[in-house]
């Protein structure tokens, strides 16, 4: 952890922080015991250790909390930090443009690649939302084009992400007939974000109610994207996936888009590129489609990503079809891997299997070294700071088919905000069928469920589960999963407590004081009066009891109901004797039980 401490003027200490630092790294540097630094956080609800990691703004707070005449400053290492993409070499040569297709849901994504590659894809997907990434190539004019379906629900935005990170073009696809929607708007962020040039496919223009003219106006007016045709830089297609209108121009823009970038990759050094889907399969084992973005992988090359290895046993295109070789900007589905790598992460060629081992090492105790300095945030430290109770906590247990989807799902139940009251744990995850060993560990945990993401659950589970009395819900939508996530947590919601003012009254007069009775009367001043309400005794500022109004009369006949301006008579039950005086003034509410919802 690089410190760097200087003076100033009035003996103001600086100290320059980069990233995080140890608990006992920064009790050195400012020179107070460590034992001090350990209580001033346990005071603030975090029970850290020595050698636990807080990030720069936690370690402000803890200054402040400590009233050291030190000023914190981060130190920029932006300009500093290695750059993660490859640098090309002299002999690079031209690749194929990799092109996210991007919109909000039901606008046509899927039946645009459809339409484009002579497939059927979007029938067999769940609920018409495509589930995972996925990855394919044409050929445009002798040239080919890589494709990458993002997911279309917000949901997988983590996927998304993912795949504009990977594009040099994004296709936005918006319906002619809908508009810009919240997912088009954040597809744009992300295309941003990337780096990536943006192409507008403005589909459905074979509806009756297609209005392309009012997509571009919105585009240009809430998110700059100037059509060119208005003297802008944004290429805008009108088509129609349905009838096929326009598919090779969109394609032909696609190719021009990306002749302006000069893409380029080499060729003549090891492969690299990303895992975008890893699942397992019977007879196959680890099935892993990968994105080539520089090098060329061969059939026999000993592969490492993230802390999975293994030997490329056969290599085939998005097709399924055998390849002896694949380059830059390729899809390609990859077996011989001992375990599943995660989604995302990079992979690379090594010589043989025991270098592989040794790569696989370095990266297991690098991230079991970030798992175990778990940083503390100083986000997390104000929210425990201002925690005033304790929270109910919702287990879960995730399978899910591939690790796209599960990485998705994950991602998308910590999203779910509860502001705190109830805390979302997921004690195991996984990808493949829901096993004996999840309904076991859901045994041992209160208000687990077992979630399952294109799953099956075999019998012999679902006897266990059952027997057990443990929930498993399996679903092939992931926003319905996630609805159901939500209601669960909801229901963990403690209720709220809903007070409502009814009414008011000055007491004129007291006719009796018993032990547990007052009767009273007086002039309503606001709202009404009627039995059963709770009333608030309050003399000057003070609130003398609450009691609860168990008879009303007006003009000594029982009334249901006494207005503002009206006099009236009122039998007060209290817990305790209570002496009410002429003045005194009542205040009248229901409380009622309210169940909380999470928005």
């Amino acid at each position: 952890m690089a410190t760097q401490p200087t003076d100033q003027p009035g003996d103001q200490k600086v100290l320059t922080l980069s990233g995080s630092i140890t608990v006992g790294e920064l009790a050195e540097k400012l020179n107070v015991p460590v034992t001090q630094m350990i209580g001033e956080l346990f005071k603030n609800g975090i029970v850290a250790t020595i050698n636990q990691r807080i990030d720069f703004e936690t370690a402000t707070i803890i200054v402040e909390e400590l009233g050291l005449d030190v000023t914190l400053e981060k130190r920029d290492e932006q300009a500093a930090a290695p750059e993660r993409s490859h640098t090309l070499s002299e002999n690079a040569s031209e690749r194929p443009p990799i092109v996210a297709v991007m919109g909000h849901v039901d606008h046509g994504k899927t039946s645009l690649l459809d339409a484009i590659l002579d497939t059927t894809v979007v029938e067999g997907e769940a609920g018409g939302i495509t589930q995972h990434i996925s990855a394919y190539q044409t050929v445009r004019n002798d040239r080919a084009i890589t494709l990458l379906d993002t997911p279309g629900h917000e949901a997988f935005a983590a996927l998304r992400q993912h795949g504009a990170a990977l594009t040099d073009v994004v296709i936005i696809v918006v319906a002619a007939d809908d508009g810009v929607k919240p997912q088009t708007v954040e597809a744009i962020r992300f295309a941003r974000d990337a780096h990536a040039k943006i192409v507008v496919a403005i589909n459905k223009i074979d509806k009756d109610a297609a209005n392309p003219d009012l997509v571009k106006t919105q585009l240009a007016s809430e998110h700059g994207l100037n059509p060119e045709e208005w003297g802008g830089d944004v290429i805008m297609v009108p088509i129609s996936a349905k009838r096929g209108d326009n598919l090779d121009k969109l394609l032909d823009m696609v190719l021009l888009t990306a002749d302006l970038e000069e893409l380029k990759a080499d060729t003549d050094v090891p492969a690299q590129g990303l895992v975008i889907e890893a699942h397992m399969e019977t007879g196959r084992g680890a099935v892993v489609r990968f994105l080539i973005e520089q090098g060329v992988l061969h059939t026999g090359d000993y592969m490492v990503a993230g802390t999975s290895y293994g030997k490329v046993r056969t290599l085939l295109d998005y097709k399924g079809e055998k390849l002896s070789e694949a380059g830059p900007s390729t899809p390609v589905t990859v077996t011989g891997f001992k375990e599943l790598p995660e989604f995302g992460d990079q992979f690379e060629i090594v010589k043989n299997e025991k270098a592989a081992r040794k790569l696989v090492e370095v990266h297991r105790q690098e991230r079991a070294e970030a798992a175990a300095s778990t940083n503390v945030t100083g986000a997390d430290l104000l929210k425990m700071m201002s925690q005033k109770h304790d929270s109910a906590e919702f287990n879960v247990i995730v399978r899910a088919d591939v690790q796209g989807s599960l990485t998705s799902v994950i991602d998308s139940l910590k999203l779910i905000d509860t502001g705190g009251d109830v805390t979302l744990r997921i004690i195991s995850s996984g990808v493949g069928n829901i096993s004996e060993n999840d309904v076991r560990l859901a045994i041992g945990s209160d208000n687990t469920v077992i979630y399952g993401f294109n799953v099956d659950l075999p019998p012999a589970v679902k006897r266990l589960a059952q027997r057990d009395r443990v929930e498993v819900r399996i679903y092939n939508v992931i926003y319905e999963l996630l609805d159901n996530a939500k209601q669960s947590m909801s229901d963990l919601l403690a209720p709220e407590v809903v007070e409502t003012e009814v009414g008011k009254l000055t007491i004129k007069g007291v006719f009796r004081t018993l032990k547990d009775l007052v009767i009273c009367g007086g002039e309503v001043t606001s709202g009404k009066v009627t039995a059963d309400l709770l009333v608030r005794v309050i003399r000057g500022d003070e609130q003398l009891a609450e009691a609860e109004v168990t008879s009303v009369q007006r003009q000594q006949v029982e009334a249901k109901e006494v207005f503002e301006g009206e006099m009236c008579g009122l039998s007060l039950k209290t817990s305790k004797k209570l002496l009410v005086e002429e003045g005194d003034k009542l205040e009248f509410f229901t409380r009622e039980l309210v169940k909380r919802e999470l928005v």
